[in-house]
């Protein structure tokens, strides 16, 4: 028998778990929600008002009518299509680039998926470049493929980058913190140090800072942060705007 939704806010869910979105479900516990106007998140599947998880996570809610899975710690990433990468380029052939994303196996991209990029104008790209790409091919039975460009066939910021910073990784969870609009984290972090931050959906962030030594500290504190509240991060920036660290 299937539960409300109501009953599963907050609950850990593992895969098989299953409830309902019926007519009194309220998804801001204030506000009535008709069930088709809910969205589900990752790790969840929808059939008509039913919902079973196939991911282990807390259920969580976001006003006004989006239902997903709390997985802010978790590593693993499953390529999803138009979701932005950091990949390192593994395999040089003939016309196609193997990329190394953190998946389980490897994406391929062409070389006249560049801005510009013909037969003749082929992109300089060598093993272990970091390449921002988008997936333009993301099913379980087909190999992953990468882009460089938008629809429009502008490279819209994604190609051949990574010249003097540091590539690391964190939580898909820290990667979401940094990328949703007015993010208090990245806002702190700019005004702390001024840096260029890449951010990739699959848990890998670049960046490079005015000197090495900056460098190392942006990223020591991002990976620091993943664990922490918003007080404690506030508390260790000041200390290390102080210069107490």
């Amino acid at each position: 028998m299937f539960s409300s939704l109501k009953d599963k806010v907050g609950q850990v869910l593992l895969p098989g778990d299953e409830f309902s979105f019926d007519t009194e479900d309220t998804i801001s516990l204030t506000t009535p929600v008709k069930p088709e106007k809910v969205v589900c998140g990752p790790g969840l599947r929808r059939s008509g008002t039913d919902c079973r998880c196939v991911k282990a996570a807390s259920c969580d809610t976001k006003l006004p009518t989006f239902c997903t899975h709390n997985t802010q710690h978790q590593r693993h990433y499953v390529p999803v299509k138009g979701e932005t990468v950091i990949g390192i380029v593994t395999v040089k052939s003939g016309d196609i680039f193997k990329v190394d994303f953190g998946g389980s196996e490897q994406a391929s991209l062409s070389y006249l998926a560049f801005e510009g990029a013909t037969k003749r104008n082929r992109p300089n790209v060598q093993v272990g470049d970091l390449v921002f790409a988008q997936f333009v091919v993301a099913n379980k039975d087909m190999e992953p493929e990468l882009v460089c460009v938008d629809s429009g066939g502008r490279a819209n910021g994604m190609g051949v980058f990574g010249g003097g910073g540091l590539l690391f990784t964190v939580s898909l969870g820290l990667v979401r913190r940094l990328l949703s609009p007015q993010s208090d984290l990245m806002q702190d972090l700019q005004k702390l140090f001024p840096c260029e931050l890449v951010v990739g959906m699959n848990g890998r962030l670049w960046v490079r800072s005015s000197s090495t030594q900056r460098t190392l500290i942006i990223a020591n504190l991002l990976q620091s942060c993943e664990t922490m509240t918003a007080p404690q991060r506030k508390a260790l920036f000041a200390r290390v705007a102080e210069g107490t660290l």
